[in-house]
């Protein structure tokens, strides 16, 4: 038996109007006005397209008026925890205003993230949405020449390609070391995934041990996204190098979680032997035992400002900042 043309299995704004017994026109305003029609009407086209199971082919209208209703965000991976409060509220405020959200994983390499972009800006979404401020030459090309607005966040800097709502990894790198030098802790070190923006915040935690007058804190990289275990063999090795060490600034709650067990482990009590500070203050953190202190950014309320920035963008309305600093805070528990 032959398998059946699908094409000939795609039902049509027509065949639902003959199923219901009305003009194409009037399934049309169903489809797009549905609050200019008659009840009954909406009642019976509407169940007409149920049995058939037709699906509003938004391509046409977008045709029409160069608006595709999509927007593309950016994350270096699905699978971390960090980021999907912030793509679920963005989500839901695209949604709210006509909008639907398309997701492209970049990995944490660059020129993934340019493939990446070519392939979203080939389909014409309405806008961009990026994680982090970073990009290649090339990336910054095509986005420049993509002709949509593109929103960068979880990044701060002063020359955003167009606008930008997150935060100051180098301001976070700083409060950490301060908040356990404040603990008594003299001897610092880091464990960081090896991704540019935990560079920066490892970066700025080193400086800021330095202008306490701390010792040069050591560090230890894993690859990103970092795991649980990642912790706890960071742990080990960081240890072999200063067995003094007593405050630890982890670049994940993850990270962190993975340290508390390796310190369990060895019996090192903490925090009264070791302070320990993870980032992101994910929904576990408060469980964890002693809970985590951890550093936590409002990601919910960078997903709902960027759906609403872009909308405004969208709508040739005014968008009053270009940059939003949403800030963070140390959220202190049992761990430091």
């Amino acid at each position: 038996m032959n398998a059946p043309d699908l094409r000939s299995l795609s039902v049509t704004l027509a065949d639902v109007a003959r199923l219901a017994g009305v003009s194409a026109m009037t399934v049309s305003r169903v489809v797009n006005t549905p609050e200019r029609v008659p009840p009954a009407t909406v009642k019976r086209v509407q169940a007409a397209a149920t049995k058939l199971g037709y699906v509003r082919n938004r391509m046409a209208g977008g045709l029409r008026s160069n608006k595709s209703q999509l927007v593309a965000a950016i994350v270096p991976a699905l699978s971390s925890p960090v980021f999907s409060d912030t793509i679920e509220a963005l989500t839901q405020g695209l949604a709210s205003r006509g909008y639907h959200l398309i997701v492209g994983q970049t990995g944490y390499a660059e020129p993934r993230e340019d493939e990446i972009l070519r392939d979203i800006i080939s389909r014409r979404p309405d806008a961009i949405v990026l994680t982090g401020t970073m990009h290649s030459k090339e990336g910054k090309r095509l986005l420049l020449s993509a002709g949509v607005p593109v929103l960068e966040t979880w990044d701060l800097t002063d020359s955003p390609i167009d606008m930008l709502i997150g935060f100051s990894h180098e301001a976070i790198g700083a409060a950490v070391s301060q908040h356990l030098y404040e603990r008594g802790r003299r001897r610092l070190a880091l464990i960081g995934a090896d991704d540019m923006r935990s560079q920066r915040r490892w970066r700025a935690y080193e400086r800021g041990a330095r202008k306490i007058g701390l010792k040069d804190p050591i560090a230890h990289f894993v690859p990103a996204p970092a795991k649980l275990g990642d912790g706890r063999r960071a742990l080990k090795a960081l240890l072999a190098k200063a067995s003094d060490i007593d405050g630890i600034f982890c670049s994940s709650d993850m990270l962190a979680a993975g340290v508390l067990i390796e310190a369990h482990a060895l019996r090192i009590k903490v925090p009264s032997m070791l302070s320990v500070v993870g980032f992101g203050d994910l929904n576990f953190a408060c469980d964890l035992n002693p809970s985590l202190t951890s550093v936590r950014v409002e990601a919910s309320r960078i997903g709902h400002l960027a759906a609403e920035t872009i909308v405004k963008r969208l709508h040739a309305a005014e968008v009053p900042d270009r940059i939003v600093d949403v800030g963070f805070s140390i959220i202190q528990r049992g761990s430091s």
